[in-house]
């Protein structure tokens, strides 16, 4: 291609971006990486003061400086600020209605306020919606943990028939058919030279999902040494958390507050509904029977209700749960191998009160990223 044949087709596609705009009243893509994340070589690489703490296996099990597991970044802006437009868009469902922000909502830390979500039939589905705070960290997804990357769990709802109901062939035609997304995936994957593949989608979504990183909770002030940044009953939740007797901190571990581990701990059934076999389906190992990951506990306090079929309506009831005593909640007839740490630590109401109290101090939206007024397909965008 000549020079002149390149600045002809720069000013086509710059001109193609102002009437997209116009028409759509979507912007351009974004040039500037999102909030802990730093531009460099044309890349988003993230920075927090985290990465400079020591691993986890050197600071101990809930150590205030442990430092991150290994995490996604090297995404450029344009391909973020395209997932961003992709995962409040409902065109991506099969009937135009649902998007990943449906269920995974901004206001509610990025999970879903329903016990479980429900999906393009107007039915509910198995489970509860994780929240996806800091999920460019995790290594395992899905509450069974069945997906090991952010590009295989997005295909999870987008082709699950009760979830968002499409295909790889219906997602990259719908997709193809709108100019503005052309525009869009034509800057964030300039070297494709090709229409908008499957492929694509899930880079643009894990690209946005990864970006989601909340690190700067009054929790992390004081791990980062600022003393007064927790109040005393605050500190004395603290306590208890990393303590020998309430052993939260061995599988919520700082600083995610998730060890990423499949755990088998003994949850009732949801009301009405047959027993759930977790991990022990999906992986084929018996021992996981019941099994489920390990949450992340950040922004805990808004992404009730709790546990993987919303058997827990508040924090208290979540907390008070552990604190039953071992296998106490197993619905009859399952005998399960339940997980080490699960034992009667017999807590005290005040413990159990001043662990809520911790746990709140976990919360941290200052990054949260924009939901946009519009999106390419023109549909309404979810919020």
């Amino acid at each position: 291609m000549t020079v002149v044949a390149r600045l002809l087709l720069g000013v086509g596609l710059l001109a193609s971006g102002v009437a997209s705009h116009a028409a759509t009243g979507v912007a351009p893509l974004s040039r500037q990486c999102p909030a802990s994340f730093e531009l460099s070589d044309g890349a988003c690489r993230l920075h927090t003061p985290y990465q400079a703490y020591r691993s986890l296996a050197d600071a101990g099990v809930g150590g205030l400086k442990s430092g991150l597991p290994r995490f996604r970044d090297g995404f450029t802006p344009q391909q973020i600020d395209l997932g961003r437009y992709l995962f409040f868009d409902p065109v991506l469902s099969g009937n135009g209605r649902l998007a990943c922000a449906s269920c995974h909502r901004p206001d509610h830390g990025f999970a879903d306020a329903r016990a479980r979500s429900v999906g393009v039939t107007g039915r509910e589905v198995a489970r509860n919606a994780p929240s996806l705070w800091n999920v460019g960290f995790l290594q395992r997804f899905f509450w069974d943990g069945r997906a090991h990357s952010l590009e295989e769990q997005v295909r999870g709802p987008l082709y699950g028939p009760l979830e968002m109901g499409t295909s790889p062939t219906r997602l990259a035609a719908t997709l193809n058919a709108i100019p503005a997304y052309r525009m869009l995936f034509a800057a964030a994957f300039p070297s494709a030279h090709a229409p908008i593949s499957s492929d694509q989608v899930y880079t643009a979504l894990a690209a946005f999902e990864s970006s989601l990183v909340s690190l700067n909770s009054r929790y992390d002030l004081y791990a980062h040494g600022i003393s007064d940044a927790l109040t005393a009953p605050e500190l004395e939740g603290l306590n208890v958390f990393r303590s020998f007797v309430a052993r939260c901190a061995e599988c919520h571990t700082p600083p995610l507050f998730t060890n990423q581990q499949i755990a088998v701990i003994g949850m009732p059934d949801a009301h009405g509904r047959p027993f759930d076999p977790g991990a022990g389906a999906t992986s084929g190992v018996s021992a996981l029977r019941g099994g489920f990951r390990v949450p992340s506990l950040r922004n805990v306090a808004l992404t009730a209700p709790y546990g993987h079929a919303g058997q827990f309506p508040t924090l208290r009831e979540t907390v008070a749960f552990y604190t039953g005593g071992r296998g106490h909640a197993v619905p009859r007839g399952e005998k399960l191998q339940l997980h080490w740490h699960i034992w009667e630590p017999k807590l005290s109401g005040r413990e159990l009160d001043r662990l809520v109290d911790f746990l709140k101090t976990l919360t941290d939206e200052s990054f949260r990223p924009e939901t946009p007024t519009a999106v390419p397909s023109g549909l309404p965008p979810a919020t």
